[in-house]
Formats: structure tokens, C-alpha cells, sequence
């Protein structure tokens, strides 16, 4: 009888969940009517280009300036993201039709959760995939396990970029097997090696040696351009066909591949020191710190310098109190796109060859490495046996709330956590007592921030691998503003 009351409870506790399930998907059909009308009515008009010569260059780059009633669309949709995402959740299909702008409009993508937009983006690319499958049929690579790299090199770039998205088939030289998916997940998994392997010269690492973006010095390798431009397809093919790659760029890196240009905080990750340089430079007078600049560069190129103008005739213009913030805009351009230009380029015609520039624009940068490497698993009782702490104790009650509140995160949520105090998505293989900082091993550390009111958002130092959490009132205040600052961490970093 016990036993068949149990079973009366678990049938009814499914039955429950069932009808809620049901009433809640009933509930979201009847509003979607409304809401898509809403959209084809404010998102499906726009304006002749020269209707409105007064508006905004703000507005036009933004991407919504032409829109009809587009600040009535940016508020609907900011204020009922929740409701929008569980329609996209419960038909995906509608972001294909009436609210297309959830997708095309940049302030609206903003609002759509990471799941949402990677299951649209898995939607489009399958759909390509298959098209390109029926009229290529499949890529057969028969190739020898110990040079992996050079054989899928030449074997893969005399092909199409529609044939590239024909289904992959790999078999390795004197070995038996069928490849069910195991051994193009090996394919990948040796490829993202091998682009990082220093013998090809086509990447440099980060100071944390977690990731790499294209060597300055790449031209040493005869053939660069044309291996960047397979690296390129590599990664489009892994992102295409549902792959992960072991393979982790820098964040300016990403922004390019999104068609986003990088900031001098994202010099940050690339070079700690070269960073707090610039950031003194900005925060003292010239006069105090004693330095004489010029709107140049000096290139080492194996052992030549090399001096480079930031703009013309920058050798001999001055910088200036008025002018030294355009000077550090410009330095951190040439680090960070003006020297790889030719690099970066070759690598993205082969990405985009695979994955189209306006399907991946969905994402964040963040999001976009998530995509590429995958959701890392992280195990919070790792990571909290080996954090150290500076101005906290492990007993301090806010310290056991910031760990309640670690520990109640979604895997989403917890890789966001990573990237923004590490500046990347890589779970060290040993654990996290072997997480590496830009002076070796360096442990994931909880600072009292002193300096800060209570109450104020919490900051990260990605170099140091450290968090600066400021005292709050209570559990839940905690968790509403570590949300708040690895969803919008970009505005959060600090200077290291």
C-alpha cells in the first residue's frame, strides 16, 4: 500500500509538472500572436536614407537607425526579455519570421540568452550543411595520424568553400575503424594542437600562455597567409558542424571575427605590463612620469628594430597632455590589428568561407568563445579549496555567501564567472590549483575591496586571476551584482 501511494505521488508530481508545462506553453501561444504583430508592424519598416538627415551618426552605427519607431521596439524588448526568450525557447521558428529584428538588430540580440542564440545559430548552419551535403555529398580525408596537419592542409585547400560543408569523414592510414564522429572529433582535437604548434609560427601566446592570437613575425613561414586562411576554415568547420576545439583566442581576436573593433582594454590580457604602462600614461602628466613620446612605434623583427609611424609623420609629432589618449588608442591598434592585418585577414576569409558573418554577429565575444571551445565543466569545490584571500577570511560570512552563491549558478553562468576573472573559458587540466597568471601558477584570489562603497559592483584584475568584492548587506545582493558584472563585465575589468 506504501509502495502504491508512492507511486500515486511520483505520477502525480509528473502529471503536475506536465500541466504546467502545458498551461505555461499555452500561456506564451497566446501572447505570441500580439507580440509578432507588434514586431512586423514597429521592426518590418524602414526609413528612406535620406528622410532623416538630422538623426544621430550614433543611431546609424548602432544598426537601427532606419528602423521605423526603433526606440519603441529597443524598449518593448529590454523590458520583456524573459518572456521573449521563453517564446523563442517554445518556437524557435519565429525568429525566422515576424521577430527576424530579435536577431538582426544588435540592441535586441543583447537581450536573447546564450542557449537561445546558439540554438538558432545551430538551426541556419544545418540547414547550409545540409544543402551543401546533397549537392557535394561528403569529404572523405584518408590521412596518417603523425602528420595531421600538413595532409589536411593540402588535401583541404583546393577545396570549394561549398564543398567544405559537405559532411566530413575521416579514416587514419593503417588503422581500421568507421568514423561515426569518434575519429573527426580526434581530427579536430589534433588540429587544435597543431595551429598553436611554434614550428609553423602563424600564433604567439598571451603572458598566461591560455591564449594566442596570429605572431607578427609569421612571415618567417613562407606559406603564412595560406595557413592562416586553413586555420580559418578549420574553425568555421568545427563551429559548423557542432565540433569543440581546444583552441582559446585572444578577446581582440574574437571581436574581429564578430566585425567588432577591439579596445585598449583588451591589451590587457595580451600584455599585463605594456597595459599598466599605457594606464599610468593616462592617469599622470607626462611631465611627472618623465616621459618624451612620439606617435611611434619601435618593431622588433628578428633582432631589427623597426620604427613605425601611429600616423603620419608620427616620428616627430609630440604627444601631448590634449592628445596622448589617441596615442594610446593608436599603439594599441598597431598590437593589436595593424601589425597581424595581412594575418587576420587570411584567417578570416577562411572562417567566413564556413560560417557566415552575419549568423556568428549574434554572439558576444565572450559568448563566441563558448561557442568555438564549449561550455567548460567547473567544479566550484576545486576552485574554492584553492582560493586565497586578501582582506576576507574563509570564515567571514560574506565569503560563505559569495560560494552559496558560486554554488547555485548555472553552467552558463559559471563560465561566464571564468572569463571574467581570467579573461578565458579554460579550465586549467590539472585543476585549479594549477591555473596559470602572467607570472606563472597563480591561484584565483578574493580581495576586500576597501576602496569601494558598499554596495558597488565588483571588479576583476584578468592578469592576477584575483576579484575585487566589496562588502554588501546580504546574500542576495551578492548574487544580484556578480550577475550584473559577468553579464556586462566588459565595463568591470581593471587595470591589473
Amino acid at each position: 500500500e506504501e509502495a502504491s501511494a508512492d507511486a500515486d505521488e511520483v505520477s502525480g508530481e509528473r502529471s503536475g509538472k506536465k500541466k504546467l508545462r502545458n498551461s505555461s506553453a499555452g500561456l506564451l501561444a497566446r501572447f505570441l500572436p500580439s507580440i509578432e504583430a507588434f514586431f512586423v508592424a514597429t521592426a518590418s519598416t524602414t526609413k528612406p536614407k535620406d528622410s532623416d538627415k538630422t538623426s544621430s551618426s550614433s543611431s546609424a552605427e548602432d544598426g537601427h537607425g532606419n528602423i521605423v519607431g526603433s526606440k519603441r521596439l529597443i524598449d518593448f524588448v529590454t523590458k520583456n526579455r524573459v518572456l521573449l526568450n521563453a517564446l523563442v525557447r517554445n518556437n524557435s521558428s519565429i525568429l525566422d519570421r515576424g521577430m527576424r529584428a530579435l536577431v538582426q538588430v544588435p540592441q535586441c540580440r543583447v537581450v536573447l540568452d546564450f542557449d537561445v542564440k546558439r540554438q538558432w545559430f545551430k538551426t541556419q548552419v544545418r540547414r547550409l550543411r545540409q544543402h551543401a551535403s546533397r549537392r557535394h555529398g561528403n569529404i572523405r580525408l584518408h590521412i596518417n595520424r603523425k602528420n595531421v596537419f600538413e595532409e589536411a592542409y593540402h588535401s583541404l585547400r583546393v577545396r570549394t568553400a561549398d564543398e567544405m560543408r559537405g559532411r566530413l569523414q575521416i579514416t587514419f592510414r593503417n588503422e581500421e575503424g568507421i568514423d561515426a564522429g569518434g575519429l573527426s572529433r580526434e581530427f579536430f582535437a589534433i588540429l587544435a594542437k597543431e595551429m598553436f604548434n611554434p614550428n609553423y609560427a602563424l600564433f604567439t601566446s598571451t603572458e598566461d600562455g591560455c591564449t594566442f592570437q596570429p605572431n607578427p613575425n609569421s612571415n618567417i613561414n613562407p606559406d603564412h597567409l595560406s595557413y592562416f586562411r586553413f586555420v580559418g576554415r578549420i574553425v568555421g568547420k568545427a563551429v559548423a558542424d557542432g565540433y569543440l576545439l581546444d583552441a582559446h583566442f585572444t578577446r581582440s581576436l574574437y571581436k574581429h571575427m564578430l566585425g567588432i573593433k577591439p579596445s585598449h582594454q583588451d591589451m590587457e590580457a595580451i600584455d599585463p605590463d605594456y597595459y599598466r604602462n599605457l594606464k599610468t600614461i593616462l592617469d599622470f602628466k607626462l611631465e611627472d612620469i618623465g616621459l618624451e613620446l612620439f606617435f611611434s612605434t619601435t618593431e622588433n623583427s628578428f633582432g631589427r628594430n623597426t620604427v613605425i609611424d601611429l600616423k603620419p609623420g608620427g616620428r616627430k609629432l609630440p604627444v601631448t597632455e590634449e592628445n596622448k589618449e589617441e596615442y594610446v588608442q593608436l599603439v594599441c591598434e598597431h598590437r593589436m590589428t595593424t601589425a597581424i592585418q595581412r594575418q587576420i585577414k587570411s584567417y578570416l576569409d577562411g572562417f567566413y568561407e564556413l560560417v557566415n558573418p552575419d549568423l556568428i554577429a549574434i554572439f558576444t565575444p565572450r559568448e563566441l568563445e563558448l561557442v568555438i571551445s564549449g561550455l567548460p565543466d567547473i567544479d566550484v569545490a576545486d576552485l574554492k579549496k584553492n582560493t586565497e584571500y586578501v582582506g576576507w577570511k574563509a570564515t567571514d560570512k560574506e565569503i560563505g555567501w559569495f560560494w552559496a552563491v558560486m554554488g547555485n549558478l548555472t553552467r552558463n553562468q559559471k563560465a561566464a564567472f571564468l572569463q571574467f576573472v581570467t579573461g578565458s573559458s579554460k579550465v586549467p587540466l590539472a585543476g585549479f590549483g594549477e591555473l596559470q597568471g602572467m607570472r606563472g601558477i597563480q591561484k584565483f584570489s578574493i580581495h576586500k575591496a576597501t576602496t569601494s562603497s558598499k554596495g558597488s559592483l565588483m571588479s576583476a584584475h584578468t592578469c592576477f586571476n584575483s576579484l575585487d568584492l566589496p562588502v554588501y548587506e546580504s546574500e542576495e545582493e551578492m548574487r544580484e551584482k556578480l550577475l550584473y558584472a559577468i553579464n556586462e563585465g566588459a565595463g568591470s575589468f581593471q587595470f591589473g
